[in-house]
């Protein structure tokens, strides 16, 4: 199929004819601006002041291709190779989960709760170093490690630091191998986003999460939901200095369950926090001393 496309509304018409079938008009509007930002770096009032702009022949060729990627069912973000998440661009790929509002929430609840913060931070599961880096930003005297058991992930991690300009020290590691040496310090704060969508959910999810991102960022058992808290416990009991803090992601029926592991594993002060939705998704406590 021949497609041409000369102005922004070209470019609207062809997104809507693509992905009528797959979002709601709203979602496809969000869409539309999202890539329009990020290749013509056209805001969106801009879009909607200048509808018949005519787009520049080199961009041209991208904007379609990024359409037909988009009707297959892929994300945006792996679509455009990148997504913004608290004010840092951050590199995406089918190897890296894609950043959620939810987690800019608990970045700034860790912001809140720690300001001036001079000590260690370990962001276990990094993905593409997407919690540790805006916390590198908004934490400037904080000596940040992140680590993650995939090396493909922890390869987009390093090239984010580099393009945020901020410096991370990252380590390969398997969080189900309880060797403290490996992460070589005591951290005054532990933060982790682990997978924790059970597996019985994964059919009734979008195509562009079902089918896109990577199941072993997402999803857990339905027998042991809770398997990869357990671990980052069992470990960071030993890595967290007596008074530190974790701070978890997690999914919105697990905060009793959760709150009982943290409890029973000599953690104190456990607080669970709601998203912006009402749903309870944080919960953080503190190490005994």
């Amino acid at each position: 199929m021949n497609i041409k496309i000369n102005t922004i509304n070209d470019f609207k018409n062809l997104l809507n004819s693509r992905l009528h079938k797959l979002y709601p008009a709203r979602e496809i509007d969000s869409i539309t601006s999202i890539i329009l930002k990020t290749i013509l770096n056209f805001d969106r009032l801009h879009q909607i002041l200048y509808p018949e702009y005519r787009i520049p022949d080199n961009k041209k060729e991208r904007l379609i291709e990024i359409s037909t990627l988009l009707s297959s069912g892929m994300p945006v973000q792996y679509a455009l190779g990148e997504t913004i998440f608290y004010n840092c661009t951050i590199r995406v790929n089918r190897h890296t989960l894609i950043p959620r509002q939810e987690t800019e929430e608990l970045v700034e609840l860790i912001i809140k709760e720690n300001p001036d913060f001079k000590g260690k931070l370990l962001d276990i599961g990094t993905g593409p170093g997407t919690i540790a880096i805006a916390l590198a930003i908004n934490m400037p005297d904080a000596l940040i490690t992140a680590t993650d058991i995939s090396a493909e992930a922890l390869k987009v991690a390093k090239e984010n630091a580099s393009l945020n300009k901020v410096n991370i020290s990252f380590i390969q590691a398997d969080i189900f191998i309880a060797d403290p040496d490996v992460y070589g310090d005591k951290y005054d704060i532990i933060v982790c986003n682990p997978p924790y969508i059970p597996e019985s959910e994964k059919s009734s999810l979008h195509i562009n999460i079902r089918e896109y991102e990577p199941d072993n960022a997402l999803f857990v058992p339905d027998s042991d939901p809770l398997v990869f808290y357990r671990a980052v416990v069992n470990t960071g009991r030993y890595l967290l200095k007596p008074g530190g803090k974790f701070y978890f992601e997690m999914h919105e029926k697990m905060g009793a369950r959760l709150s009982e592991l943290l409890s029973s594993s000599g953690i104190e002060e456990i607080r669970i926090f709601n998203d912006l939705n009402g749903k309870e998704r944080f919960i953080t406590g503190k190490m005994n001393e």
